[in-house]
């Protein structure tokens, strides 16, 4: 059976091509290293780069769009070597829309450290509702990496997770809040790393890290209006 594309797949190809100048812009992926990939909204479709293309040469025409089990149902090329991974992610959480995978060297840095990065600011306690998560070492080319991001992110807060001696996978509704993610997790990673060449970072309270979480989530930014009382 021929895959016919929609509006909607070629509307996420779009999406999914101008998201990785985002991972270059925030000096997040190097060279070909790196993918961001999205799930076409209510469906079982996944819109992901090919592996091993340079960024200044992507095109939504080159977008791979998988099954949810990494078939690929489109495209002229292979999908990222993380294709199984981002994958598997999408099975098990059906609430992420969105799958980011980068190096970024200070997060990245703290994964060659097999350490979680404790929550000490509350730009922290605000994306990621406390520490940002180390997740166990996986080989690639197969979805256990994607096995050790659920397993880690079930339960938690954060939308990151530095998986050890790897790098960072972060996840979102869709894939533009993953890019955001791997953005925050970034900044932070780098910002406690300087902390910590002058003294012992201080931690936040948890019901402080709740409070802020919750204001960030619910409060913060431009909320919807309330709808008029009839």
């Amino acid at each position: 059976m021929s895959f016919k594309t929609t509006a909607a797949v070629e509307a996420m190809k779009a999406e999914v091509c101008a998201l990785h100048a985002e991972l270059l812009r925030w000096g997040l992926v190097t060279w070909t290293s790196g993918n961001v990939s999205g799930r076409v909204p209510d469906t079982d479709i996944v819109v992901i780069k090919p592996s091993g293309v340079s960024y200044d040469e992507l095109r939504p025409e080159l977008m791979v769009v998988t099954d949810l089990d990494g078939k690929v149902l489109d495209g002229e090329l292979s999908p990222s070597s993380d294709a199984e991974s981002h994958s598997y992610v999408y099975r098990h959480m059906p609430e992420v829309g969105g799958v980011v995978h980068t190096h970024s060297p200070y997060a990245t840095a703290w994964a060659a450290r097999a350490e979680p990065i404790p929550c000490v600011l509350t730009a922290m306690a605000d994306e990621f509702g406390g520490e940002i998560p180390l997740g166990p070492f996986a080989l690639i080319g197969s979805d256990d990496i994607g096995q050790g991001i659920v397993q880690t992110l079930e339960g938690h807060r954060s939308p990151a997770v530095i998986m050890q001696n790897h790098g960072v996978f972060s996840i979102g509704k869709g894939p533009k809040a993953a890019v955001k993610a791997a953005v925050m997790c970034e900044d932070v990673a780098r910002t406690v790393h300087i902390s910590r060449q002058l003294g012992e970072p201080v931690p936040i309270a948890p019901h402080h890290i709740d409070a802020l979480y919750d204001r960030y989530q619910n409060v913060y930014g431009q909320q919807p209006a309330p709808e008029e009382k009839k």
